[in-house]
C-alpha cells in the first residue's frame, strides 16, 4: 500500500524535490538565524507556531520529527520545550547551519539530509509528533509528503502542517506586498500555483489516514512584527491532524 495516496497509484516513486527550491534555500543558509534578515518573517511567526503545537500537546519527552526543518528555528524551539527532536531537510547548507547552532545552544538535536519519503522507509511509526511547516508550498507533490508522514507517526500521533491558502488575498499579501513592496522575503520565495487550499490539505490528510482536528489561521502584521492565531484560514494557516488510534503499523503482519 506504500504507493497509494491522493487517489493515485505510483508504480515508481519520483523524487519529490524541486531543484530550484533546494538551491534557493541553500543560498539563504548563512542568514537563517538573523532575526532582521531575509527570513525575519519566519522568526516573527515561530513563537505562534510553537504556541499552536503546545495548545494540542505537551512536547516534553515526545519523539518529534520536523520535516523541512531548514536552519532549525522550530526544531530548536521544540527541543527547548523538552522534545526529543529530529530534523530532516533536502538542503545541505541550512542543515549545517542548524547543526552548528544547536551545538552552540547545547541542544541535542539529530539532523539528517534526506527526503521524507526515503526517511519513512526505515522509521515506521516511531514519532509522537510530526511538524511540517512552510514546506508544502515548495514541493512538487505535497500529497506525497503527507502520505509519508502517515508511515512515520505512531497510532494516535499528531501531525502539524502550515502553508498558504490559494486565493486572491493570499496572493496580494504574500507575493505583491511581502516580496515586492515591503521586501520581507526574497522575490520568488513563493509560487502562487503551489499554494494549497485548506480543503485540499484536509482531503490529503484524510486520504492518508489522518483525522483533521483543527484548522486555524495566522494573522501577521509586518509593520509591527506582530503575529497571532485566528479562526479564519484566509492566508497563512495551520492544521492539526491525528493518526487513527487503531492504525495497524505497516511493519507488522
Amino acid at each position: 500500500m506504500d504507493n497509494i495516496y491522493n487517489g493515485q497509484y505510483m508504480k515508481n516513486r519520483i523524487e519529490n524535490i524541486d531543484p530550484h527550491e533546494k538551491s534557493k534555500f541553500n543560498a539563504l543558509a548563512s542568514d537563517w538565524w538573523n532575526p532582521d534578515g531575509q527570513l525575519q518573517t519566519l522568526h516573527d511567526i515561530n513563537p505562534t507556531r510553537l504556541t499552536y503545537i503546545e495548545n494540542h500537546i505537551d512536547l516534553t519527552n515526545k519523539k518529534i520529527l520536523d520535516v523541512g526543518c531548514g536552519g532549525g528555528l522550530l526544531t530548536e524551539a521544540m527541543a527547548s520545550k523538552g522534545g526529543l527532536v529530529t530534523g530532516i531537510d533536502i538542503s545541505e547548507q541550512p542543515l549545517a547551519v542548524a547543526d552548528a547552532h544547536a551545538k552552540q545552544a547545547e541542544l541535542e538535536i539529530t539532523y539528517i539530509n534526506t527526503t521524507i519519503e526515503d526517511f519513512s522507509s526505515d522509521h515506521r511509526h516511531v514519532f509522537d509528533v510530526i511538524t511540517c511547516m512552510e514546506l508544502l508550498e515548495h514541493v512538487p507533490d505535497p500529497g506525497s509528503v503527507i502520505h509519508a508522514c502517515m508511515h512515520l507517526v505512531k497510532p494516535g500521533g499528531l501531525l502539524f502542517l502550515s502553508t498558504i491558502n490559494r486565493n486572491l488575498k493570499a496572493y496580494v499579501q504574500t507575493k505583491i506586498v511581502a516580496e515586492y513592496i515591503l521586501k520581507l522575503l526574497p522575490v520568488g520565495t513563493h509560487e502562487y500555483s503551489k499554494y494549497c487550499r485548506p480543503s485540499e490539505l484536509a482531503s490529503w490528510c484524510r486520504e492518508s489516514g489522518f483525522t483533521v482536528i483543527d484548522i486555524s489561521g495566522i494573522s501577521y502584521l509586518p509593520f509591527i512584527r506582530y503575529c497571532r492565531l485566528k479562526d479564519k484560514p484566509d492566508v497563512n494557516y495551520l492544521i492539526c491532524a491525528q493518526a487513527k488510534l487503531d492504525m495497524i503499523p505497516d511493519n507488522k503482519p
